[in-house]
């Protein structure tokens, strides 16, 4: 996905009643409430202009300015988020008029940067989504309530999400499904059973997760093996899934949030948008699976080439990832990215 000028803002005064409501509030809580005796609880940590915060929800679409959301964007600005209504609830249309508006996605837990705050909403920088548009990472605004400023819990064990998107469930013996959670989702881990795992959430609390969903590893580690084989694995895992522009996770992808996903889980950082992955990588002649493929002039478009002439690839708005020939007459050249 390439960045193309912002659209004109389409603000309606529900969007703006649905961002704002300042710093999200603590999670709630499974234990009986204090007495009106009870010392009351320390107040959740403010959001601060050069701090750091941690995504809060499930996903959190990164937005152009707070003016960008419409009304059936109302959705997706929520805490917790209701990624797969705001989804469904699009037109055509209105997936393809995202465009201009939004830019990326973090996932819950992500580690962002806050830059600037107004009524409701923080802007932010995506450290782990390297970008020209920002040295620092890449920008966007986000509703305060899907941020917090409490540092997360810090383990020496991870869980990371290999699923698309699996339910994350209370932590008690019920594990009634709570809401679902995106690949690539990275939880510090509390314990490992053999069902479940207990993973600790960002704002607090430790909730479980199918043993069969995620990747256990040492902190610093890769998910999964850093192979081309395993690689392509992670890029067709997404085959059937609706393009979505800005996408970076489980619930829609757009062509270069599909690569930089699949990048992830095997910890290899690579640039979010498809002209930087193109800038950042090495040219190769003839390209190995895994592998990058750009296209257009300027480039606009990725895929992760699998093989025989074959490529991964998120095509555009309504639209599937599938699996599709190499050969294009706007091809422009193969780029390496793996170590």
């Amino acid at each position: 996905m390439t960045r193309k000028a912002a659209l004109p803002a389409l603000v309606l005064a529900l969007v703006l009643a649905a961002a704002c409501g300042g710093a999200a509030a603590p999670a709630p809580s499974s234990s009986p409430s204090p007495s009106s005796t009870a010392p009351r609880p320390a107040p959740a940590a403010a959001l601060r202009v050069g701090h750091l915060a941690w995504v809060s929800v499930s996903v959190a679409t990164l937005w152009r300015s707070p003016s960008s959301p419409r009304a059936v964007d109302a959705p997706a600005l929520g805490r917790p988020v209701r990624i797969e209504r705001w989804l469904g609830a699009m037109t055509l249309t209105e997936r393809r008029a995202l465009n201009g508006r939004a830019d990326t996605q973090a996932l819950l837990g992500d580690r962002v940067r806050v830059v600037d705050l107004r009524p409701g909403w923080a802007k932010v920088v995506v450290p782990d989504q390297p970008t020209p548009l920002d040295a620092r990472g890449y920008p966007g605004w986000v509703p305060r309530r899907q941020l917090t400023a409490v540092r997360p819990v810090r383990t020496p064990r991870v869980a990371t999400v290999v699923e698309r998107t699996p339910w994350l469930r209370t932590g008690d013996s019920a594990a009634r499904p709570l809401f679902r959670v995106s690949f690539g989702t990275r939880f510090p881990l509390a314990a490992a059973g053999h069902r479940y795992v207990r993973v600790h959430l960002p704002t607090g609390g430790v909730r479980r997760i199918a043993r069969a969903s995620v990747a256990l590893h040492d902190r610093g580690t890769p998910a999964l093996p850093t192979s081309r084989t395993d690689l392509l694995v992670s890029a067709t895992s997404f085959a059937g899934l609706d393009y979505l522009w800005a996408g970076a996770s489980g619930f829609g992808v757009d062509c270069s949030g599909l690569t930089w996903l699949s990048y992830r889980v095997h910890d290899v950082r690579i640039p979010r948008d498809a002209s930087a992955q193109w800038a950042a990588g090495t040219p190769v002649a003839h390209p190995r699976v895994g592998d990058l493929l750009f296209f257009g002039d300027p480039v606009h478009h990725v895929g992760l080439y699998a093989g025989r002439g074959s490529m991964v690839h998120a095509p555009g708005t309504g639209q599937q990832v599938q699996m599709a020939p190499a050969a294009r007459d706007d091809f422009a050249g193969a780029r390496r990215l793996l170590p």
